[in-house]
């Protein structure tokens, strides 16, 4: 794409902030909470392109501006200096450039969104829920890593250790939009503890990570919803409290059920229970929009279908491979311990570049 073709759509952009600016500030518009939201987002992503727009725009002039200094300034010095930052800037063009068509492709729906984590062991008995309880210290570390806050919602312990299925919500800035890639199945290849030959076996574990839904993202009528109350109960099945705090949410016309029992307080364990329910029933939408993009997009195969393999930790060889893009990294111990964020950003590199040919960019 030629630098006028990218000015001209940014022209649009913008057109757009300016007329965005002006709305979110009108009283109307503050007053219909739903649109002023979905605003108030567009703002914030047009700002971050109007702001890689003025710092391509700045370059585009500098260019013009050192290439006049180089063919008519006579002063040596000047000149020396405004090929230096001619070189500077042609090495950094092609990089704002692609910054650019990057922010102008629409972003997915609900990559801003804060999201829900789940995490069940599969095939492999005791050893799969060991490896549930892997992955789930494993994402506890990345996102504590990445400052984003992570809640237990609901667990079953695994009766040798982990976890036989896990909850949890995470807060942040973007989280769905980069977590969302660990979708599937994820294989362990190694030697359980209760193995006395010395066998390698093969575990499996499933995670689905669903876009949280925010109150007006979906309508719930109160008349669907079944809410059941209980004790919570603790490791082993110790009681935590002797109040029915615990909170188990029915959704008849779905039959989706979902509890949380971290809270001592049954008001927030039903708030709680109330955001996971709307972001289940929500995420039957959501997936229709998945099957669509996951034909077209390798990265997003785990999402379209979460029963695809995506991942294959193997322990005696210390390797780390996923497969929608086969890519192997022999950092496991790291990357057991919360260090994902290579394999994530390769996944978001081929993503972006898939997004880039949908585009036509």
């Amino acid at each position: 794409m030629s630098n006028n073709l990218i000015l001209d759509k940014l022209e649009g952009v913008f057109i757009r902030f300016k007329e965005v600016g002006q709305l979110i500030t009108d009283p109307e518009i503050m007053g219909d909470m739903k649109r002023y939201i979905k605003l108030s987002k567009e703002y914030k992503e047009l700002e971050a392109v109007t702001k890689a727009a003025k710092d391509y725009k700045n370059a585009l002039d500098t260019i013009v501006e050192s290439k006049d200094i180089i063919a008519n300034e006579s002063d040596e010095e000047l000149r020396e200096m405004a090929k230096m930052e001619l070189e500077d800037l042609e090495v950094k063009l092609p990089e704002l450039e692609q910054t650019i068509k990057l922010l102008l492709v629409p972003a997915d729906p609900e990559d801003f969104k804060n999201a829900i984590l789940e995490i069940r062991g599969g095939t492999g008995g005791d050893e799969a829920s060991i490896f549930a309880g892997d992955l789930t210290r494993m994402y506890t570390k990345y996102c504590e890593a990445r400052g984003w806050k992570i809640s237990v919602s609901s667990f079953s312990e695994g009766t040798s250790g982990g976890y036989k299925e896990i909850v949890m919500n995470v807060t942040g800035d973007g989280v769905y939009g980069i977590l969302k890639y660990e979708s599937g199945v994820h294989r362990v290849q190694r030697v359980p503890q209760t193995e006395t030959q010395g066998r390698v076996h093969t575990s499996a574990a499933s995670v689905a990570v669903l876009p949280e839904a925010e109150e007006f993202d979906i309508d719930l009528k109160e008349s669907d919803i079944r809410k059941d109350t209980y004790c919570s109960s603790g490791p082993g099945g110790q009681s935590v409290n002797t109040t029915y705090s615990a909170i188990r949410l029915t959704h008849v016309p779905t039959g989706i059920v979902v509890t949380c029992q971290d809270q001592k307080s049954q008001i927030k364990n039903l708030a709680k229970a109330m955001i996971e329910l709307r972001s289940r029933i929500y995420a039957m939408e959501h997936q229709k929009y998945l099957d669509e993009i996951s034909s077209k997009r390798k990265t997003m195969v785990s999402t379209g279908d979460r029963s695809a393999k995506i991942r294959t930790y193997n322990y005696p060889q210390g390797r780390v491979t996923d497969h929608r893009i086969n890519l192997t990294l022999y950092n496991l111990a790291a990357t057991m311990d919360g260090d994902i964020q290579e394999i994530i950003d390769k996944l978001q590199i081929e993503e972006n570049a898939e997004r880039l040919k949908e585009s036509g960019l």
